[in-house]
């Protein structure tokens, strides 16, 4: 266990709850601070169930291809910690995440505080050194009493795909409690709406926002984007149309977070087309449909294609299957997820869509459930399931097929384990 993992160990005592949805702890700490949230200008907020981090890194990448600079908070991390602290375009080192975050420690003194709204001030303190960049602001669970809903004025909102996920934290379980924990706080400026996976809940958010005096763009509405032959994509707004290459993403469903970011960058920052061709194929998001060319266990799989998503929710594996669908070659599918996820919506979206399924454990998860439990879970599909010991094993096991992908999902958590084997 190095430094960081060691200090990290350390912040998750200064509250006994790791999910704990109150602001309070978190504007004391900023008080103590001194406020840096007030102190930083250019702030987005970007929100949602699915669709967060690839409308982040997709703003990140057209914003700086026009020469901005950006600050990036996100969460989780797939390998380090540090990771989700980005300052002028740049990854914080660990040697000075740690002295960040032991410094903020001793401001906290005595008082409690979890281990996000710890991390979410100790970026907001040290984004004080780079105020000017513009501070791109991903939201960790909800919204309204989430650490990262500090701000009293910002330049936008970026919505992602909402959909059911983190139910146990919610009084009202449905897709309307969802919504209202997203959009009910949203400051009034300017909100941009990804593409929903169904109308109903576009509906629903629309109706949410109508109190919301900000301006409202929607995906469908006021913009679009859509795939064209010989590998170009059209995407239109009302300042016109573009004709862009592919973004260097995996999936239709990226077509649509990329768009999202794309009516952002034109609509509040006035990016020229130039400037958005670049970007989008520059965009560097790992996890999310990632192929993994070289590495260890690279050379397990041969001359198959390796491939990580860490999609966890019922919206993400109707996204990873809908692409499945569109390949040439047979997808044989390792899953491993976490206890509190639900487990057969999850997976059902893969019956008869992919050539095998194979149940693993997580490694280094006490959280994960077991593959023994995972498949008792889904004995309603009436599907041939296979269990592995161990992520290589896994690899091995399907490295037999010819010509095939070996996609593995189901968690972020699994994906940082394989990076980090890799």
């Amino acid at each position: 266990m190095n430094k960081l993992q060691k200090l990290i160990s350390k912040l998750e005592k200064h509250h006994k709850k790791k999910i704990d949805l109150t602001l309070n702890r978190t504007f004391k700490l900023l008080k103590k601070l001194g406020n840096p949230q007030d102190k930083l200008n250019n702030v987005v907020n970007i929100v949602g169930t699915n669709s967060k981090a690839s409308m982040a890194y997709s703003l990140k990448s057209i914003l700086n291809s026009a020469g901005y600079k950006c600050n990036l908070y996100t969460s989780p991390h797939l390998q380090s910690f540090s990771e989700r602290f980005i300052f002028n375009d740049g990854q914080i080192k660990e040697d000075e995440l740690v002295e960040l975050l032991n410094d903020v420690e001793k401001v906290l003194g005595e008082d409690n505080a979890s281990l996000f709204e710890i991390l979410t001030c100790a970026f907001l303190k040290y984004a004080e050194n780079f105020r000017y960049n513009i501070n791109i602001i991903e939201a960790g669970l909800f919204f309204q009493f989430d650490s990262t809903n500090v701000f009293k004025d910002n330049l936008m909102s970026m919505i992602g795909v909402i959909h059911k996920d983190h139910l146990q934290w919610l009084a009202n379980k449905t897709i309307d409690g969802i919504i209202f924990e997203k959009t009910s706080k949203l400051l009034n400026s300017n909100i941009f709406i990804n593409r929903q996976i169904n109308e109903e809940i576009r509906g629903k958010i629309e109706k949410a926002l109508i109190n919301n005096k900000s301006n409202k763009y929607f995906y469908g509405k006021h913009f679009n984007i859509s795939r064209q032959e010989n590998s170009f994509v059209h995407y239109q707004d009302e300042i016109g149309e573009i004709i862009l290459p592919e973004p260097n993403l995996l999936g239709d469903h990226q077509l649509y977070n990329v768009s999202t970011s794309i009516a952002a960058s034109r609509k509040i920052f006035n990016i020229k087309d130039e400037h958005i061709k670049k970007g989008i194929t520059k965009i560097e998001l790992k996890g999310r449909l990632q192929e993994l060319t070289s590495g260890k266990l690279k050379e397990i799989s041969g001359y198959n294609r390796l491939i990580i998503d860490g999609g966890h929710n019922e919206s993400s594996s109707m996204c990873i299957s809908s692409w499945i669908k569109q390949q040439n070659q047979d997808v044989h599918l390792i899953c491993g997820m976490m206890k509190d996820k639900e487990h057969y919506e999850f997976m059902k979206n893969f019956k008869d869509v992919v050539k095998s399924i194979t149940l693993i454990d997580i490694p280094n998860q006490q959280g994960s459930i077991s593959k023994e439990e995972f498949k008792d879970k889904l004995n309603n599909l009436k599907i041939d399931i296979n269990l592995c010991s161990s992520i290589q094993e896994a690899i091995k096991i399907n490295s037999k097929h010819q010509d095939s992908i070996c996609l593995f999902t189901g968690s972020l958590y699994m994906v940082g384990e394989i990076l980090n084997l890799n």
